[in-house]
């Protein structure tokens, strides 16, 4: 069966309701495991049903950001999703507490047991019309943001469009371009603005009416952490200033000197040489069929998994009109098929989807046929970046099947621009604890900070005094800070660990490529820190960590330089 004839129905959510407090109902009474179990996996259907129609309706939405019909069903997944966590939530209240619990621990995995009591630290009743709230503010950006009609070469551009000309070899077309997005940006910068504002107000009224002082505590209990706080993220961000930063700095000194730019700007970060960056040249067909060639040479599991995408039209790649921005990989969970979607524009990114969007496919699928619930098959987020990440870097011996002449320009530009990242990436993340420790800081206050942040964390960029930028408004197209507040740092974390996978690769393929399975294999079924253990990572929040990684991996970047 194919990704189109997957069948969507909207769920009836006062049925779902009603089955949900039966069963919790039954759980209370229910006094052995044995009469326990046949209810979780009950509740477990319910849900992965639940989960598959929501997430059906997401893709088709997102892939056709004008049709009404799933405009109006994720309307609706928006009004409604809370009452059916409320519901779910319940019933956890009463799962949590059952004596025989150890039991159910090694039936469904202790992280799910964890995941729950997280759950219910960071959901209640009470915030059912603010988390509506928010999921429509969230909606309303992504819209807008898919609004973009830049006229620019002849065409009509949305924003993913526009990366092709913010990678052209002319300076002059590439500052044009870059004028033409801000352009688009200051005409709804108000919106954007207003938009955020009341992100952060809805979302800092949730978190004092579940008692903590702001979002922050509940906000990282929102994305399922359970082994680290803030204090150890600031630790980290501090390893970073000191042993990322100057090498990405590093970096950009030696690539205005390679693209002969002695005034280098911000329009010219994504040109990495004189004669033009890295260049597939290729359809969308004949990247998917470079990406068959990769997965079967990688592995016979890897080649399973991609032949499963292909096969059942598991994959939607081209960007057109009215398809929202960006990238991402879900899971359809009744057909425990994973679903790419993304919008290539011509550049090297889209190889990078190829790799990076199918590691995080990769992970579900295998997990999925190994885990006994739903809740574990996908681990925390930045967990589940070191999957995709690390994924890329596996790619690295197999690039002649995307680039005709371009790999080893473009195994230099992808790892330089691994490391370049990690700055920006904690530059988010701190701005993210600004505002919400400070949530009645006004959008200028807020401006001033991301810029203040801007210069700590990315010295090297100059605006050439574009005002928009200058005045603080970047962070406005990162999407991530409005739909899923401190996310943002998880690529970070998971690109140190992907690292290190990195340098394994190099030494010895076949127990690097173990390790990274057995870490699929695992799914959610333990938390971040605890995952890093099991495999033997380096953890990232631990003193030390970057001052040893980060040298070998600026070798391995000098010895791929072209």
């Amino acid at each position: 069966m194919k990704f189109n004839d997957f069948t969507y129905e909207r769920p009836d959510i006062e049925k779902i309701e009603k089955q949900l407090q039966k069963l919790t109902s039954d759980l209370r009474q229910a006094s052995t495991f044995q009469e326990a179990k046949p209810i979780l996996d009950q509740v477990n259907e319910i849900g992965v049903h639940f989960a598959t129609m929501a997430t059906l309706c997401a893709v088709r939405n997102s892939i056709d950001t004008t049709d009404a019909f799933y405009e109006e069903e994720q309307n609706f997944f928006d009004e409604n999703s809370p009452k059916y966590v409320n519901a779910i939530n319940e019933y956890y209240k009463v799962l949590v507490k059952l004596p025989y619990r150890k039991e159910l621990e090694e039936a469904y995995t202790k992280q799910f047991f964890t995941i729950t009591e997280i759950q219910l630290k960071s959901f209640d009743s009470a915030i059912l019309e603010e988390l509506t709230e928010e999921a429509k503010l969230v909606t309303e950006y992504s819209k807008l943001m898919a609004s973009a009609k830049i006229e620019f070469d002849g065409k009509i551009n949305n924003l993913s469009q526009m990366t092709v000309y913010a990678n052209h070899p002319d300076r002059a077309v590439r500052k044009a371009a870059e004028l033409k997005k801000v352009e688009f940006m200051e005409s709804i910068e108000e919106k954007v603005d207003s938009i955020y504002d009341k992100l952060v107000q809805v979302r800092t009224k949730m978190a004092k009416k579940m008692g903590y002082e702001n979002y922050v505590d509940f906000g990282y209990y929102r994305l399922g952490r359970s082994d680290y706080n803030s204090k150890d993220v600031a630790g980290y961000r501090k390893q970073v200033v000191e042993f990322v930063v100057p090498i990405a700095k590093t970096i950009i000194e030696n690539q205005a000197k390679r693209i002969g730019v002695s005034d280098f700007k911000s329009y010219d970060i994504p040109i990495f040489y004189s004669d033009g960056n890295p260049n597939h040249g290729k359809s969308k067909d004949e990247l998917v069929e470079g990406a068959k060639a990769f997965y079967s040479a990688l592995s016979k599991e890897t080649k399973e998994f991609f032949d499963f995408m292909v096969e059942h039209d598991l994959m939607d790649l081209e960007t057109k009109p009215g398809k929202a921005g960006g990238g991402y990989c879900t899971l359809i969970d009744a057909y425990k098929a994973p679903f790419i979607f993304s919008n290539f524009n011509g550049t090297m990114g889209d190889v990078d989807v190829l790799t990076h969007e199918a590691g995080h496919a990769f992970e579900v699928y295998t997990a999925s046929k190994l885990l006994p619930v739903s809740d574990v098959y996908w681990p925390t987020l930045e967990a589940c970046e070191i999957h995709s990440m690390s994924m890329e870097f596996f790619a690295y011996p197999y690039m002649d099947f995307f680039f005709e002449t371009d790999s080893k320009k473009y195994r230099f530009k992808h790892l330089s621009e691994s490391i370049t990242f990690i700055p920006y990436g904690v530059c988010v993340d701190e701005f993210q604890h600004y505002v919400y420790e400070n949530p009645n800081a006004t959008p200028q206050m807020r401006k001033r900070k991301w810029r203040e942040l801007e210069k700590k964390y990315t010295p090297w960029k100059n605006y050439d005094h574009i005002s928009y930028y200058e005045e603080g408004n970047y962070w406005h197209r990162q999407s991530h800070i409005f739909s899923e507040a401190f996310y943002y740092i998880d690529y970070t974390l998971a690109q140190v660990c992907a690292f290190q996978f990195l340098l394994l690769d190099r030494k010895n393929h076949e127990q690097a490529f173990k390790k990274y399975y057995d870490l699929c294999k695992l799914g959610g079924s333990l938390s971040f820190v605890s995952l890093l253990k099991e495999v033997g990572l380096k953890n990232p929040f631990e003193e030390g960590s970057l001052k040893e990684i980060m040298p070998q991996i600026e070798e391995v970047l000098k010895s791929l330089e072209v």
